[in-house]
């Protein structure tokens, strides 16, 4: 049966001179998102905070990228390194609800500075080489899970703190992109619970999720086949590069020219 107020909200987003804008960026976020495991957040946050606001955005991609990532989260479970990956849940999870209390509650200008701040912050330390290079303990990962955790629930940010924990360790680039994956799909469903407690997916959010997730699925489809047979190396500087970039363009300080 046709609903009229249902698809005047699906118009209403596509001719926003907005749309165009979001579109790219969520076929940015998610080739990325296929290609390293990781990476979306860092790019969509800051930049669809910059279009539409942090409250729209965040639950977007929480949406977007849980949904299409979980097909490629099954595949890559046997490369899993499950006893890092439950130590750092535990901890995620608590803190969660406290970052989606930050989301509900702190000014939108204030969370692009800090969405802005975190990613050129998070990419500096990854691309300067610096990593945990210690052996994991339980008090490590429970401390990484907890800062991973918080992130995720105020501006679904999670991945830098796992970065600098597990890329310092022996593990290869598609170990620690599996256990980024997993852990993502497991925080995924925690998270879209706290949203909707929190009243954060509203009609316009899920009209826009459904519209941006069209193209950010075929990009995650096309990163992931990209990243077979890619070096270690590559694979990193390309990410580290993107990441920058849209940490740059999306500070509020450059509002005036967009």
């Amino acid at each position: 049966m046709f609903d009229p107020q249902a698809f005047s909200i699906f118009t209403d987003a596509v001719t926003d001179r907005r749309f165009v804008f979001a579109a790219a960026i969520a076929t940015l976020a998610g080739l990325v998102r296929g290609f390293t495991g990781f990476g979306s957040a860092l790019i969509y946050m800051p930049l669809i905070s910059a279009v539409y606001g942090p409250r729209l955005a965040a639950p977007t991609l929480l949406l977007i990228d849980t949904i299409c990532s979980f097909p490629f989260a099954l595949k890559v479970i046997p490369h899993c390194n499950w006893r890092e990956v439950r130590l750092v849940m535990i901890t995620g999870a608590l803190l969660l609800p406290v970052g989606v209390a930050a989301l509900v509650l702190v000014n939108g200008l204030v969370l692009r500075w800090f969405i802005a701040t975190l990613v050129l912050a998070a990419v500096a330390i990854l691309a300067s080489g610096w990593r945990y290079h210690g052996k994991p303990t339980v008090a490590a990962s429970l401390g990484v899970g907890a800062l991973s955790g918080f992130g995720a629930g105020a501006v679904q940010i999670a991945a830098p703190p796992l970065l600098v924990y597990w890329l310092g360790g022996q593990n290869s680039a598609a170990t620690v992109r599996a256990n980024i994956m997993v852990y993502f799909i497991m925080q995924g469903v925690l998270s879209f619970l706290f949203y909707l407690y929190g009243a954060l997916f509203t009609t316009q959010t899920l009209a826009l999720a459904l519209l941006l997730g069209v193209p950010f699925g075929i990009a995650l489809a096309v990163g992931a086949s990209w990243f077979h047979g890619t070096s270690d190396v590559f694979y990193r500087r390309l990410s580290y590069a993107i990441i920058a970039a849209a940490g740059l363009i999306s500070l509020p300080v450059f509002d005036a020219l967009r």
